[in-house]
Order: structure tokens, then sequence, then C-alpha cells
């Protein structure tokens, strides 16, 4: 039966109000509770959604999404799920999902500081490179993240039955992650981790493990940062991801930065290694199939390993990052894929570098420029291309100016930062790297 509704919504961002008349279908079940959900994107952690619980099932036929409003918020969609989260969506079911956009203002769930000054406590004087003793210094070209904050979501929604206010937020994929901590009885350094196991995992199977590093700009107390600011640890952890590719994912949490731009790293190097070792014994990881990336510091970090370690992992993705040319010729054999941005004055030149160094080791190395803004059928046939060289290292560099959001700064480092926003949606990579050594 359809009734009739006045309800008034809140134009906050506009200084204003208006009253709305809506037609609204009446649902025999009763909203019991609402969960704010959340979405990694390639720049952080994103409002999305509300699920609205219901003390019965509620059927699409049943739904007028012109019934359904949130202040400050545009509604893109409104259906029925047999769970919180959205990709349940079915024809009936106990959950109501109300989609919300994420091109608003107030979807940004991240607050950041004033940009320009090291992390408190970083130290600005160099340490010692890979393999040495000492600590490494703050790295200019990573945003400072003290004071960064991700603020909770909540929302009021205004159904046809009642307003109801979240008092749940469900994170779509952080939420899958474990957060340990690993004390290393080697270096003594104590370190917090995340761990993704593989959804059913056998032991009597055998699974790869990839290990994504932040960068500087996400060192933080908060053992789920990494998780919330990029892509680098969620894509190999999403639904899509893990039915085509079952595969653990490992997240350090750094609190401090551990690798530089003068080519020093601290014990963290070791201390991640140690990890891995021990995760294999603890899970059923094939040795044979470690893998490592890392944007920016954690590329730094994961080249630093690979030239002290350089069979310890079957391939590895770097972005956005840098180190002494000098040192990587033990890195020469290895499986690298390295994807840069030409607006990234520190990373640029400095992968040029390592892939010219490579490359004059003995290194195979194939070459090209992408552009940013490529759909995902673009990026499949430009990787077929690139791969059909059959090199073990294969560097990518981003046009120039492509790398940049519509409308968005180019200044200071945002070519540097928005290389990863984009490095980690291109999945043809990410099937490279897991597929390699099979």
């Amino acid at each position: 039966m359809t009734s009739r509704r006045n309800f008034l919504i809140g134009l906050g961002a506009l200084g204003a109000a208006a009253t709305l008349t809506v037609p609204v279908l009446a649902i025999a079940a009763t909203p019991t509770g609402a969960t704010a959900v959340t979405r990694v994107y390639g720049d952080g952690l994103r409002f999305v959604a509300v699920a609205l619980a219901y003390d019965g099932d509620v059927a699409a036929g049943e739904l007028d999404a012109g019934a359904y409003a949130v202040e400050g918020r545009t509604v893109t969609g409104v259906y029925p799920s047999t769970s919180a989260d959205p990709a349940d969506k079915a024809e009936s079911g106990p959950f109501v999902i109300v989609e919300l956009s994420d091109a608003d203002a107030a979807a940004v769930l991240k607050s950041e500081p004033e940009r320009g000054a090291p992390p408190a406590g970083a130290s600005t004087t160099g340490g010692a490179a890979a393999g040495g003793s000492g600590g490494p210094s703050w790295s200019a070209g990573d945003p400072n993240v003290s004071g960064t904050t991700w603020t909770e979501p909540a929302a009021t929604v205004v159904t046809p039955e009642a307003e109801v206010t979240t008092s749940a937020v469900a994170n779509l994929v952080v939420d899958g992650f474990e957060q340990r901590v690993w004390n290393d009885p080697v270096t003594g350094d104590t370190l917090a981790y995340n761990l993704f196991i593989p959804a059913n995992y056998d032991p009597a199977q055998s699974y790869p493990l990839v290990n994504f590093m932040h960068d500087a700009g996400a060192c933080s107390e908060d053992p789920t940062f990494t998780l919330k600011q990029g892509l680098g640890a969620i894509s190999w952890a999403s639904p899509t991801d893990q039915a085509a590719r079952p595969a653990f994912v490992l997240a350090p949490q750094f609190a401090e930065i551990v690798a530089d731009d003068n080519s020093n790293a601290s014990s963290m190097l070791d201390t991640v290694v140690n990890l891995i070792t021990a995760l294999t014994q603890e899970f059923s990881i094939d040795p044979a199939r470690l893998y490592t990336t890392g944007q920016s510091g954690g590329g730094m970090l994961s080249i630093a390993m690979n030239i002290k370690y350089p069979d310890f992992f079957a391939a590895t993705f770097l972005v956005a990052c840098q180190w002494d040319a000098a040192l990587v010729a033990p890195m020469a054999g290895n499986r690298i894929f390295i994807v840069v941005s030409e607006d990234d004055s520190k990373a640029f030149p400095g992968q040029t570098a390592i892939t010219d160094a490579l490359e004059a080791a003995g290194a195979s190395v194939a070459r090209a420029t992408w552009d940013a803004t490529w759909d995902a059928e673009q990026y499949q046939t430009a990787f077929d291309d690139l791969i059909a060289e059959g090199a073990r290292v294969n560097f990518v560099a981003f046009a120039a100016g492509t790398v940049f959001p519509a409308g968005a700064s180019t200044e200071g480092a945002s070519g540097h930062q928005n290389t990863w926003r984009v490095a980690y949606t291109i999945e043809p990579i990410r099937d490279w790297i897991l597929r390699t050594n099979l």
C-alpha cells in the first residue's frame, strides 16, 4: 500500500533546508539498527553506505529509493541484502543497503594536518646503508602524518518507518585482517602487523604470501593505518582477487621511518624478513612464493631487502620509490615490476637510474610509458605487450600529467603520492606478481 510522507532534509553545506514530498511504500519489517559501511580507495578510507538491519526480510519491490535520505550525503541506491556487506545484494533479505556517493565531501574520512615538518621524533641525520647499523633519516618526499586521524563514520538515515542512527562500523576488507604483534628474538624489535588469512584456509594446501609495506607518511601507532590509507594491502585481499588468487597478505605497521632517501634502512629490514620466515612455519605458506611490494619508503625497504636477501622473494612490485643505484647489482637476477610517474621529481630519475644499473649488471629490461587514466582493458593490452618482451625487470612510467585527479593540485609531492593511488588498481600486475614462479 502506497502512502505519502513529508520529511525535512537539512542541507548543511548550503546552510539551508528543504522539505521534500516523496512516495513511500509500506514495509512490513521494522529497522532495528544501522551500520556505517566503509571502503578503501586509492586515496584512503571512505564512508560509502549504511546497512539497515530489519526484524524481517525486505523485498526489493517494497523499496522506494526516494524515501531514504542522509543529511549532507547523496543517496545513490537502495536495495536488500543478506548481510551488511553491499556485495551480498539480493532480491530480499534482512538488511537494506543505502548506498552513498563516494564523491561526497563527507565520504572522505581522512583528516590531515599541516605538511612540511618531519614526524615527531624522526631523525633528520642520515643513518647507515642496508646491511649496516644506525637509523634512517626523514624522507622529505613523504608527508608528515603526525596528527593524521581517521574520522569515525556516523549518520542518521531517514527511512519510511523511522530515523535510524548508525551504532556500528563495518570496514570492508579491512575487517578481514587480523592484528598481531611480532617480537623478533633476533633483532629485539617489536612490530605490529596485519595478516589476512585466506577464507577456508586449508593447511593441506600451499599458499603464496604478499608482503606490502607502506610509505613513510603512514607511520603510526594505529596498527590498521596501513590498511586504511590506500590499496597497497587491501587490493590483494579483496574478494575478487582472493577468488582468483588465494593468498596470505602481510601488512606491517611501522611506528617510525624504516627507510629513507639516503638509502638507509633500520633493523626492521631483518625483522620483517624474520617475521615472514616465522609465518611460513606457522602456516602452509610456500617459501618459494613469497612476494614483496611497497610504495615510496615501503618500496625502498623492499629494494634493501632484495639487495641483502636476493633469493628470498620470487618477485617484487616497486611503486614510486628510489635507492642508491650503485647498491642494486645483487638484485639484478630478480623478477621486478616498477611503476613510477614522470611527475615524481625524485622517484622517476631514481628508478630510471636503478633500472639502468640493473641492466648494466645483466638484467633484461622492458620499458613502457602508460597513461594513468586508462581503463582496465587498456591496461591489460599494455601489460600484455610489455610482458611479451620476456624481460625479468619491467619498468613502467606514467606519462606526465596523467596521475593527477581532475582538478587536483599538481604541487609538491602530488605526482609521487598519486602514483600509488593508481598503481595498485592495475589487476594484471597483481596477477603477474602472484603467478611468478608457479
